[in-house]
């Protein structure tokens, strides 16, 4: 098989210029190890969890892996701004736990002040020979330049609004916000495509604009690495490619609605909307909300998930998908230089 070689792959070492996303009550540690012993990259998520929890988490992907103590992990781990200015004022900071296990990667999203975190990684890694990249989330040309020329970061993710999970409610589409950034930083880091990417061709598309490599969150939401449950998992795997919408709403009735001005969530599109939509107030869509989760009703479940899920029809594992994404890419590349003449 043919090797990539790009800014991403040059970074982490890797084979594959694919990402498996950080994401809350989805990634595991057997996620991100399947995703870098399949040749990529895979990524664990903070999120409230516990610095010892954290810890061993990042334990167990180097169990996984068999990565000898003396080599830093290799893995990332997914931390959000407003969380860390809670946690690290708190008796139980995480950044510092986190980055005492030497993972390879840090990746910071959805903050007001990202960059001192940012800072903070570069004071910790100044006394130690080993360096911890830093990915960073953007949503607009504006923050990507910020990360790039001020904070100096070696990875920016362009998440476009088609993303699951959280995001700016404002950000354009992959194929608008993509060729921005990349027209207005032309000395950049690592730039990776987020959002919507399911298959290989998708994957070949976006290299060809001059991405440096993708990321992949919902396309592993059904894998027996995610943690969702299987309710959840059973309602992707019946969905279609229009199933999901950007809101407030869920977050307003899972009781998460903690996120910074502008965020808000893409999820599978359900009653919980049907419920605002017929003009419910709060206190009634919580009561729906929660005697649906007794009586174990799938009709408004909370199911974090972007517009990738149209493609998710099996339950194959992260490392199945991974190579089955990098051979299409692969193959999509080879083809496309027939259509050049002369």
């Amino acid at each position: 098989m043919a090797s990539m070689n790009t800014k991403l792959t040059a970074l982490l070492g890797i084979k594959f210029p694919i990402v498996a996303a950080p994401m809350y009550y989805a990634s595991t540690p057997e996620m991100a190890a399947a995703a870098t012993g399949a040749g990529a990259f895979g990524f664990i998520a903070a999120g409230f969890t516990s610095s010892r929890a954290l810890v061993q988490d990042i334990q167990a992907t180097r169990a996984i892996l068999k990565v000898p103590a003396k080599d830093p992990t290799p893995i990332g781990v997914g931390l959000l701004g407003w969380i860390l200015d809670k946690t690290e004022i708190s008796e139980d900071p995480r950044l510092p736990a986190v980055l005492a296990e030497r993972p390879i990667a840090v990746w910071f999203a959805f903050g007001l002040n990202l960059g001192k975190y940012v800072t903070q990684v570069r004071e910790y890694d100044a006394s130690r020979e080993h360096k911890t990249f830093i990915f960073v989330i953007v949503n607009n040309v504006n923050e990507a330049i910020e990360a790039a020329d001020e904070w100096k970061v070696d990875a920016l993710v362009v998440q476009g609004i088609e993303a699951g999970g959280h995001g700016r409610g404002d950000a354009p589409p992959l194929l608008t916000l993509l060729p921005s950034v990349l027209a207005e930083i032309p000395l950049r880091p690592a730039v990776i495509a987020a959002g919507g990417i399911s298959t290989g061709k998708q994957v070949a598309g976006l290299l060809t604009m001059g991405a440096d490599g993708v990321v992949l969150g919902s396309r592993l939401l059904c894998t027996p690495e995610c943690m969702y449950p299987e309710p959840s998992k059973e309602v992707i795997l019946k969905s279609n490619y229009s199933c999901t919408i950007r809101s407030d709403l869920f977050d307003e009735v899972n009781q998460t609605a903690m996120w910074p001005a502008g965020i808000n969530g893409r999820a599978i599109a359900n009653d919980i909307i049907q419920d605002a939509k017929v003009g419910l107030n709060l206190e009634e869509r919580l009561k729906k909300y929660r005697d649906s989760k007794v009586d174990g009703e799938l009709n408004r479940l909370v199911i974090w998930a972007g517009d990738a899920v149209g493609f998710v029809n099996n339950r194959e594992s992260t490392k199945d998908i991974i190579c089955q994404i990098y051979e299409e890419a692969v193959t999509a590349l080879q083809e496309g230089v027939d259509i050049l003449v002369g």
